[in-house]
C-alpha cells in the first residue's frame, strides 16, 4: 500500500483520483491549493504526489523542488490540463517522475502510479543509509539538496560524472565530495585544470615520460593520469581541451591504458573520472568544437549545479558560515549583521555566484576590521549601486503619475472586471519592458523580475509575448 497526495484545484478530479487510488488499496489525501498541499507534504510521509501546474495560489512547477525536498522525498507526477513542451521540459529537468496531460485515461494514471511506486520501493530497498560528507557545501535550498542527493547516489557507483555549472557554483567542491564519499576516498584526488594545460606540454603533464624521452628529461616522471590510479581524476573545465588532446583522452577513458612519452609499453591507471565545465558541451558538439563520443564517455551521470540566483535562500547561511571562517583566520571576534546587509545581498544578481559572494564578504570585513557589526555600507560599491538602481527603477516604473487620469468608458464596467483589465495591462507592459531590457535573455529576466523561469514562461505565454 502506498501513500498518495493529490494537489489539484479541481475537486471533481481529486474525488475521482481518491476513489480510484483507494480501490487500488492506497491511502490517499488531497489538497485544493499549493500552500495546503505543501503543508500536508511536509507534515506527513507520502510516496507519490500528483501535482497540478496551474493552482489558485501559484504554479506547481515552481514548487516542485520544495515538494521533492520534504522529509519523505516523494516521487512527483505532474498532471495538467495546460500541457506544453516548455513546462514538460522543466518538469523532467527537475526530476519529476512523469508528466501527464489532462484529461488522461484512468488506465494511464493507474499504470504510471504502479510504476512510480515500484521504482520507489526498489530505490529505498537498494539505497544504503549514507550521510554525505559535505562540510564545505553550505545550504539547504531544494535545488541544492537535489544536487546533493544525486551526488550521494553517484558517489556509490563507478560511472563517469559530469558536473555542469556557472563559474563559482562549486563544481570542484562537488567533485571532492563525490571522491570523499566513494570507494576511492583513501587514494589521490588529482585535479587537471584543462584550461591551463600548455599545448606543447599537455601529453607530458597528463601521461608522464621516461628518462631521456626528450631534452631535460633527466628522470622518469608519472603524469597526472597515473597519479590518479585507484583514486579520482578530476578534469576541470574539460571544454577547454584541444581537439587533439580530446582524441587522446577518449582512448584513455575507454581503456584506462596509455603510453608515457618515450615508453615502449602502455601502462594502466584505474581511476574514477569526474569532469566539469561551465560551457554548454552539447552546443560545442554541434559547433564541431567538442567530440560527441567524448561527451558520451564523460557524462554517464550529469549533475547541474544551480546558480546562486536560483538558491537565494542559502545566501544568509553562506554569509554567516564564511564570515565565521574569515573571522577565525583573521583572529577577530565573529561579526554581527544589520538587516540591511542581508537585504542588499538578496537584491543582487550574483553573476559570479558563491565565489563572488565570498569575495564581497572579504571586502566587507576589510572595511570593518574593528566594528562588531557589518552594515550594507561595508559591501562593495557595485553591489550597493545595483540594489539602489533596482529599487529606484521598480519604484519609478510601478508608481503612477499623480497627474495621470484614466479615461473610463461612458458605461462604467463592474469593479472586478475593470480591476482585472488594469492588472492585465500593467503585467503586459511590465513583461514587454522586461524582455526588451534583458534582450530576451530568459535567465537574466527571471533574476531581474524575481520570477522563477517556469512562472515567467507561463506569463509570457498568457500575454502572447515572444522572447526573440
Amino acid at each position: 500500500m502506498g501513500k498518495i497526495l493529490v494537489i489539484d484545484d479541481d475537486e471533481m478530479i481529486c474525488d475521482t483520483m481518491l476513489r480510484v487510488f483507494q480501490d487500488m488499496g492506497h491511502d490517499v489525501k488531497y489538497a485544493l491549493t499549493l500552500a495546503k498541499g505543501l503543508k500536508t507534504a511536509e507534515s506527513q510521509a507520502f510516496d507519490v504526489v500528483f501535482l497540478d501546474v496551474r493552482l489558485p495560489d501559484g504554479n506547481g512547477l515552481e514548487r516542485l523542488p520544495a515538494i521533492q525536498a520534504v522529509p519523505s522525498k516523494p516521487e512527483v507526477i505532474i498532471i495538467t490540463g495546460y500541457a506544453d513542451s516548455d513546462s514538460a521540459t522543466i518538469a523532467i529537468e527537475n526530476n519529476a517522475w512523469d508528466y501527464i496531460k489532462k484529461p488522461a485515461p484512468i488506465d494511464t494514471i493507474e499504470l504510471t502510479l504502479k510504476r512510480a511506486l515500484r521504482y520507489r520501493e526498489e530505490k529505498l530497498a537498494a539505497r544504503s543509509i549514507i550521510t554525505l560528507k559535505r562540510e564545505k557545501i553550505i545550504g539547504a535550498s531544494p535545488n541544492l539538496m537535489a544536487c546533493l542527493d544525486l551526488a550521494a547516489r553517484a558517489a556509490g557507483s563507478n560511472a563517469s560524472i559530469f558536473i555542469f555549472g556557472e563559474t563559482g557554483t562549486g563544481k570542484e567542491l562537488f567533485a571532492r565530495a563525490i571522491h570523499d564519499n566513494s570507494a576511492h576516498s583513501e587514494n589521490n584526488f588529482v585535479v587537471v585544470d584543462c584550461g591551463a594545460l600548455p599545448e606543447t606540454l599537455t601529453e607530458s603533464i597528463l601521461f608522464g615520460y621516461t628518462k631521456g624521452a626528450f631534452t631535460g628529461a633527466d628522470q622518469a616522471k608519472d603524469g597526472l593520469v597515473k597519479q590518479a590510479d585507484k583514486g579520482t581524476l578530476f578534469l576541470d573545465e574539460i571544454g577547454e581541451l584541444a581537439p587533439a588532446v580530446q582524441k587522446a583522452f577518449l582512448r584513455v577513458l575507454q581503456e584506462h591504458r596509455f603510453r608515457p612519452i618515450g615508453a615502449k609499453k602502455e601502462i594502466e591507471s584505474d581511476f574514477r573520472l569526474v569532469a566539469a565545465s561551465n560551457r554548454n558541451l552539447e552546443e560545442m558538439v554541434t559547433a564541431g568544437k567538442f567530440r560527441q563520443d567524448l561527451l558520451y564517455r564523460i557524462s554517464a551521470i550529469k549533475i547541474t549545479l544551480p546558480p546562486l540566483s536560483e538558491r537565494t535562500q542559502d545566501i544568509k547561511e553562506l554569509t554567516v558560515h564564511h564570515t565565521g571562517v574569515l573571522c577565525d583566520s583573521y583572529k577577530i571576534e565573529m561579526k554581527g549583521f544589520s538587516t540591511d546587509f542581508f537585504d542588499v545581498l538578496a537584491a543582487y544578481s550574483w553573476p559570479g555566484n558563491v565565489r563572488e559572494l565570498f569575495s564581497a564578504l572579504e571586502w566587507a570585513i576589510a572595511q570593518a576590521p574593528l566594528e562588531p557589526t557589518l552594515f550594507a555600507k561595508h559591501l562593495p560599491p557595485h553591489i550597493r549601486i545595483h540594489a539602489l538602481r533596482s529599487d529606484l527603477a521598480s519604484t519609478a516604473e510601478l508608481k503612477p503619475s499623480v497627474n495621470a487620469t484614466t479615461e473610463l468608458p461612458a458605461k462604467l464596467p463592474r469593479w472586478k472586471a475593470y480591476r482585472n483589465m488594469l492588472i492585465e495591462e500593467g503585467e503586459t507592459r511590465y513583461l514587454q519592458t522586461l524582455i526588451v531590457r534583458t534582450d530576451s535573455d530568459i535567465k537574466k529576466a527571471a533574476v531581474m523580475s524575481g520570477l522563477s523561469r517556469p512562472r515567467l514562461y507561463e506569463l509570457l505565454r498568457k500575454y502572447k509575448i515572444t522572447a526573440r
